[in-house]
């Protein structure tokens, strides 16, 4: 790959969105679905074959990049979908989910545009489908251990997909109706369309890995009677308990969190309900948070139909360059924008020129490009006489400390507010830590060592339940971790792979 000049002579073009009025009437994802391969090919030949690919350090999975742009330059796809399945078990989840730290990563964004790695994946995993090149792989033998994987997140999966692929008997329990975990009930369709989770899960039934769903490991069945029947658990639950905030007013009627507000209409979207209890539609709607999870609320209300959209984000207006302390390649925190900011920006400017309150009666300010409002503080909810909120009070809040600031008090109309703070980790009560024997630590996460294990022989700890909150690669980067752990404790030995380890650091963002 020498010689390779790409990066010089051919622009990024990204992935293109479908229009934002179209989107806005349905559910499916904002992109367009067309199989643009030349154009996929063309950015693949923008990498520069570096001769140390930072873009390999920066993804937890270790994905061999230059390898697969290089393929995909050749229009060589199926190679290409090869040598991403190497590393990566589910690419069509990441290339729609992850925030790509690769890209950063890539050498190429030293001075310039970085390649689109995240798009460049993504057509691999769809093209691969599309070619019908994704088929079950059977282990050539059985090895007479059993596993029990708690949780069909994206941890679970890819532990369960590596542990029956090296001969094991693996049985998951998903505590909801269906398997998928937050992947179903917490990644809005517009981001990820559900026909992608489900083609995984028919690969991973044929290839002999049994789901459990409405199975409630601690309750139904008991945790102790599920180790008792299998060699080894892994238990991959997930960080699902909410950060709350303890403002005045916080009881008011029509103060939710966001995974109390996504899985709902993810259910009606879906088919499952005909309307969700808790709805945007007529709403003025405010979410507080500054993260993924307060994109999903923001796209999810616009599609509802609400009356207006404000999403509150403590932290100041990051720029659009690096700062001197986040230098090359480290992923840094600058101005990025989603889907749903785009949508919430086009519908708020076509309604302010109508006079319509399209932000909740706060003006866009000039130096910020969508429905975002930076370094603003939560002070109070506000309620009717009903008890149902009605406002939120607001004031500017100091970059150091995150105090509000005196003097800078304002009130916005809030008919239902989202609360999109983060997560710490697993329930602390759930009956399936005190039946193993598992303790918190003090980050709330399942204790463990750094070889995934715990205090409990055979039970291992995949993913956000021993992390906290992180990302999707991460937690597939952990399951395969995980699983090769488990592999090693069940047969002395063990060729699966092992791309992190349980003190790794992961990336913020």
């Amino acid at each position: 790959m020498a010689g390779r000049w790409g990066f010089l002579t051919t622009p990024r073009v990204s992935r293109p969105r479908r229009p934002v009025p179209e989107r806005l009437t349905d559910w499916r994802e904002v992109y367009d679905g067309r199989p643009l391969l030349p154009v996929v090919s063309a950015q693949a030949g923008r990498c520069m074959d570096c001769g140390i690919p930072f873009c390999h350090s920066a993804c937890p999975l270790g994905n061999l990049i230059p390898e697969w742009n290089l393929l995909v330059e050749a229009d060589d796809w199926a190679a290409a979908s090869e040598r991403l399945h190497a590393t990566n078990n589910f690419p069509e989840f990441t290339g729609r989910l992850c925030p790509a730290p690769c890209e950063d990563g890539c050498v190429v964004a030293i001075d310039a545009d970085p390649v689109t790695i995240k798009d460049v994946e993504v057509a691999i995993a769809d093209q691969a489908w599309r070619a019908d090149r994704v088929r079950p792989v059977r282990p050539g033998r059985s090895t007479g251990r059993s596993v029990a994987v708690v949780g069909s997140g994206p941890a679970g999966l890819a532990a369960a997909q590596q542990l029956v692929r090296a001969g094991h008997a693996v049985d998951v329990y998903e505590r909801d109706d269906r398997a998928g975990g937050l992947l179903r009930y917490g990644i809005p369709d517009f981001k990820m369309e559900k026909s992608h989770l489900d083609r995984r899960l028919g690969q991973l039934t044929a290839e002999g890995v049994r789901f459990h769903t409405d199975a409630e490991v601690g309750v139904r069945p008991a945790a102790d009677e599920l180790a008792a029947g299998h060699d080894a658990v892994v238990v991959a639950i997930g960080a699902t308990a909410w950060r709350e905030l303890p403002v005045p007013g916080r009881e008011l009627a029509g103060v939710h969190q966001a995974m109390e507000y996504l899985p709902q209409a993810n259910r009606v979207s879906r088919g499952e309900w005909s309307s969700p209890p808790v709805t945007a539609r007529g709403k003025h709607v405010v979410i507080v948070g500054g993260g993924d999870t307060a994109a999903d609320c923001l796209g999810t209300a616009l599609r509802q139909r609400a009356a207006s959209v404000v999403q509150l984000d403590i932290r100041p207006h990051p720029g659009h360059r690096r700062s001197p302390d986040e230098p090359w390649p480290t992923y840094p925190h600058v101005y990025r924008a989603s889907p749903a900011h785009e949508e919430g920006r086009t519908l708020a400017r076509e309604r302010g020129t109508r006079g319509d309150a399209g932000t909740g009666g706060l003006p866009l300010p000039a130096t910020d490009e969508d429905v975002r409002v930076f370094s603003a503080s939560t002070v109070r909810f506000e309620g009717d006489t009903s008890g149902h909120v009605r406002a939120l009070r607001l004031a500017d809040s100091e970059p150091a400390s995150r105090l509000p600031v005196p003097g800078t008090e304002r009130t916005i109309p809030a008919q239902l507010v989202l609360l999109a703070l983060g997560f710490t980790g697993p329930p602390p009560d759930a009956e399936l830590l005190g039946q193993l024997g598992l303790r918190l630590d003090a980050r709330g996460t399942i204790a463990r060592d750094p070889g995934f294990g715990t205090a409990r022989p055979a039970v291992f700890v995949a993913g956000d339940a021993g992390r906290g909150q992180s990302l999707i690669v991460w937690a597939i980067a952990e399951g395969r971790s995980a699983a090769a752990a488990v592999d090693r404790y069940l047969m002395g030995t063990t060729d699966l792979p092992a791309p992190v380890t349980a003190t790794d650091r992961p990336i913020a963002v």
